[in-house]
C-alpha cells in the first residue's frame, strides 16, 4: 500500500509540473510574438550601392603604342584608395577581355591593393619637386600592389610592359589629379621589372606617363 501522503505529494508535484510547463509555453509563445512584431515593424533597408561616377580610363593600344581616353560610369566607393583600386580593376578587365587592344591576362584580380600617401615635396628636390608641387595643392603618391600571378603571365616586351605601366599611371592621374607619382610593388615586395623589361624600381611621374600619341574620343 502506498501511503496517503505520498499519493497526495505525487499529485501535487504533477500539478505543479503541468502548471510550470503551461507557464513556460506561454512565455515562449509571447517571446516569439514579440520577435515577429519587431521584425514586422522594422523597415526593410535596401542594400547600399555605391553611386555611379564617371571614370576616365587611359586604355593602351598595341597597334600604335598609344593610349585612348575612354569614359565609363562606374559604381565607385567613397574611399580614394578603394576608388583607385576599382578604377584600375576596370582598366585591367578591359585588357583581359576578348579582342582587347592591349591583351593582358589577370583582370581586376591583378590589383591586390592601391594606397595613397603624401609626397614629400622638399625631399624630391629640383625640377621634379617643382612639378609635383605645381600639379596639385597636396600631391600624393599612389602605391600599386600587383599580384605575382599577373606579373608572371604578363607578355614580355619593353613596349607592352611600358604601356601597361604608363596606362595605369595615366589612369590614376586622370581620376585623381593629386596623384603625381606612382610606385609599383608585386605581392607587397619590390620587383626589378614587370616581365623582364619595364623598370618597377623607379618612381613614375604621372605628368610624364601619357605618351605623345593618338588620344581617341570616348565611345
Amino acid at each position: 500500500m502506498i501511503p496517503r501522503y505520498q499519493t497526495v505529494l505525487f499529485f501535487v508535484l504533477l500539478a505543479a509540473s503541468i502548471i510550470m510547463g503551461a507557464v513556460l509555453w506561454q512565455l515562449r509563445d509571447r517571446a516569439e510574438q514579440r520577435r515577429l512584431q519587431a521584425q514586422a515593424s522594422t523597415p526593410t533597408q535596401a542594400p547600399q550601392v555605391a553611386p555611379a561616377v564617371q571614370a576616365t580610363l587611359m586604355v593602351a593600344n598595341d597597334v600604335d603604342d598609344s593610349m585612348q581616353e575612354r569614359i565609363f560610369s562606374l559604381p565607385l566607393p567613397p574611399s580614394e584608395n578603394a576608388r583607385a583600386r576599382a578604377i584600375l580593376g576596370k582598366l585591367l578587365d578591359l585588357y583581359a577581355a576578348p579582342g582587347a587592344t592591349h591583351p593582358v591576362e589577370g583582370g581586376s584580380s591583378a590589383i591586390a591593393q592601391v594606397f595613397l600617401k603624401p609626397v614629400n615635396v622638399s625631399a624630391t628636390g629640383g625640377a621634379r619637386g617643382r612639378r609635383a608641387a605645381n600639379a596639385a595643392a597636396a600631391p600624393e603618391m599612389a602605391v600599386v600592389n600587383l599580384t605575382s600571378a599577373f606579373a608572371a603571365s604578363h607578355p614580355s616586351g619593353i613596349e607592352t610592359e611600358s604601356l601597361t605601366v604608363l596606362s595605369i599611371c595615366a589612369t590614376l592621374h586622370a581620376n585623381l589629379p593629386q596623384v603625381t607619382e606612382v610606385r609599383f610593388l608585386v605581392d607587397g615586395q619590390e620587383r626589378l621589372t614587370l616581365a623582364g623589361h619595364a623598370d618597377l624600381t623607379r618612381t613614375y611621374l604621372t605628368a610624364e606617363a601619357a605618351p605623345t600619341a593618338v588620344v581617341g574620343a570616348a565611345p
